[in-house]
């Protein structure tokens, strides 16, 4: 089972001055301006079981592009096995090409979350630690630059993968969604 998705319209800024560094009493910084220089979109599949992410950068996000990703899939993938795929609802993923695609590899099976629960693709995890931990603070002097640091991370990532474990049952989950909800009406009731 993999999570699938694209994150797109990765920038790749030049900071105009070096980030200073942490330091005691001091956290560590980078300048608000910057040189855009490009950008790139990073197209992922973790792997629920062991971790894993396969990735590639592409410089857009459509049909084509998804197609070559469901390619490199295929090969990575043991011929053997079927392959599930949990993926948003996003157009790209539902094109002619793509529907015909999915016709010829049978043991490609799509499950897409429900709109707005992109919460539920466990690859959204992994965008925002490669995001947090590679892409926010970098300063990047071309695209190559940016898909050169996330290749590295990836890299790195799958040297010593860890599978998402969920730490809240869907109960807990259910719990607090109400309280929400209960919470938003309150205060909707009383305007």
């Amino acid at each position: 089972m993999l999570c699938v998705d694209e994150k797109s319209q990765i920038q790749a800024p030049d900071r105009t001055q070096p980030g200073l560094p942490l330091k005691k009493g001091r956290a560590a910084t980078v300048t608000h301006d910057y040189k855009r220089h490009g950008t790139t979109t990073l197209f992922a599949a973790l792997d629920v079981k062991s971790g894993t992410v396969i990735g590639d950068c592409m410089p857009r996000h459509r049909a084509k592009e998804f197609l070559k990703f469901l390619r490199q899939i295929d090969k990575a993938v043991p011929a053997r096995r079927d392959v599930h795929l949990v993926l948003d609802n996003y157009a790209t993923h539902k094109t002619p090409e793509v529907k015909d695609w999915l016709d010829k590899h049978p043991r490609f099976k799509l499950h897409f979350t429900p709109t707005s629960a992109s919460w539920l693709n466990l690859v959204e995890w992994f965008f925002a630690e490669i995001t947090s931990r590679r892409i926010r603070c970098g300063s990047y002097s071309s695209v190559d630059d940016l898909e050169a640091a996330i290749y590295d991370y990836l890299a790195h990532h799958n040297e010593k993968p860890k599978p998402i474990r969920w730490t809240k049952t869907a109960k807990d989950i259910l719990i607090r969604e109400r309280r929400a909800l209960d919470t938003l009406d309150e205060i909707w009731g009383n305007r």
